[in-house]
């Protein structure tokens, strides 16, 4: 694992030291002495990962932070505060202006190394999903780039088998999440997967059993892979805050709690779960307007193109039948002339409607363009795909179409044509243009009509 680092410091020799141990572990390292130099590096040069001093001159460390993360650009940056300050306040006050982690001078080697991998993972996670996003930034991408403030209370799971800790935590938690309190691991584990939770608390001195094993099942499972994960550890316990961070834990907390810097901890790995959760909605959503049409909500012609073939090569190598059936609205230009676009476009979604309304749960029906439209019928032989398509024929004429907010019915008729793999037929692009061939038929001798292409 590689991964960019920059390291700001005012002092030299902490700069040097820093250097010299992050580049032993193989990784880029970039230097700045104060928080302007800091801040155009970042503007101006991939960064994954800020080691970032408190006591500058200048700019300090918590206004370097503020900064950071107040810019869309560079908010989802970690950045871990390396600094003498070792008082709850002041990590308070950094977690509050946006830092990921805090590492007390003089710096531990293991925690050092171990820290930085663990944020490097998660960056690289969340940049995945950023490149992935990238498509949708005509819809408002920037949003999905800030960690605002929560919209509403987290979702907090405690693991915790002492009442009194328990107790303690979920006052502590109660002014920003609603926690849930468990003593058992094992019903921990179903209960994060059953359940929408932001964030895990777990203690790190559970009674008779590894608060490491129960990290590493969360991790495991496919519902909880993703939820940040917060271990309350004893002072000086480095080998568990170690491991913990080998093995996916986002952060950890030392006690004794200080309930400030507890609530701080809890607000940023919620932020971050939520911003992270904002990405891969974006990432569906992307998909899924990249293969739907926007008007009727059916699959559009770039799926039909890529599925097609797949369910036509099925269809070949199992020797299944394959049927398409392409449909047309008769006259729908006079619809548009007559009464506008708009109601066009009512019609063209009560047609995509009857569709589906029609079609089985196997079919694949899209939108083909225009005011055509595809269904392609698995396992459907010619015989049964004529029964299909008649039988959308008449759900199409039998109810006239109303157009809302009016007194308007227009009496629509549509004509079909369909094709079958029947021998002969060697590709999903003849396939189509049988069906094509058929649907001009219908069209030609008298429209609302199901005509089968010839055998």
């Amino acid at each position: 694992m590689t991964a960019r680092i920059l390291v700001v410091d005012d002092i030299p020799a902490n700069v040097k030291l820093l250097e010299a141990r992050l580049l032993a572990e193989y990784f880029d390292v970039l230097t700045a002495d104060d928080g302007y130099k800091a801040l155009d590096i970042v503007a101006n040069t991939h960064v994954d990962i800020i080691l970032l001093d408190i006591m500058m001159p200048g700019m300090d460390g918590f206004e370097v932070c503020e900064r950071l993360k107040a810019d869309p650009k560079t908010a989802h940056i970690p950045v871990v505060m390396v600094t003498a300050l070792d008082q709850p306040a002041d990590r308070v006050r950094g977690l509050k202006a946006g830092a990921d982690d805090f590492l007390t001078k003089p710096v531990n080697d293991l925690q050092l190394v171990s820290r930085v991998k663990s944020l490097v993972r998660l960056k690289t996670l969340s940049d995945e999903l950023r490149i992935r996003a990238e498509t949708a930034r005509h819809i408002g991408f920037e949003d999905y780039l800030r960690m605002d403030s929560l919209d509403a209370p987290g979702q907090v799971l405690l693991v915790d088998g002492r009442a009194s800790s328990q107790e303690r935590i979920i006052k502590a938690l109660k002014p920003v999440a609603d926690v849930t309190a468990m003593s058992d691991p094992q019903a921990a584990v179903f209960e994060a997967a059953e359940n929408p939770f932001d964030l895990v608390i777990i203690n790190g001195t559970l009674d008779q059993y590894d608060p490491l094993r129960l990290c590493a099942q969360l991790r495991q499972l496919e519902r909880t892979r993703f939820l940040p994960l917060l271990l309350a550890t004893e002072l000086g316990d480095e080998d568990l805050i170690v491991r913990a961070l080998d093995l996916g834990v986002n952060d950890y907390i030392v006690r004794p709690l200080d309930p400030n810097e507890l609530v701080a901890r809890t607000l940023t790995q919620i932020k971050r779960k939520r911003y992270n959760d904002r990405l891969r909605s974006s990432v569906r959503q992307t998909i899924e307007l990249a293969v739907t049409d926007g008007l009727t909500g059916l699959h559009n012609r770039r799926y039909l193109d890529n599925h097609l073939k797949t369910l036509f090569n099925r269809a070949a190598a199992r020797g299944r039948a394959l049927s398409v059936c392409i449909t047309d609205i008769d006259r729908f230009k006079q619809v548009n002339d007559t009464y506008g676009h708009d109601a066009g476009d009512e019609v063209l979604k009560e047609f995509a409607r009857r569709i589906r309304s029609t079609v089985r749960g196997a079919d694949l029906a899209c939108r083909y363009g225009g005011e055509e439209f595809v269904v392609v019928m698995p396992d459907t032989d010619g015989a049964a795909a004529a029964m299909i398509a008649e039988r959308l024929r008449d759900i199409i004429e039998r109810t006239p179409f109303a157009l809302p907010g009016t007194d308007v019915a227009l009496n629509i008729t549509a004509s079909l044509g369909i094709a079958t793999n029947v021998p002969g037929v060697e590709t999903p692009e003849q396939l189509l243009k049988q069906a094509d061939r058929a649907l001009y038929e219908a069209k030609n001798s008298g429209r609302n009509r199901v005509v089968a292409a010839a055998a």
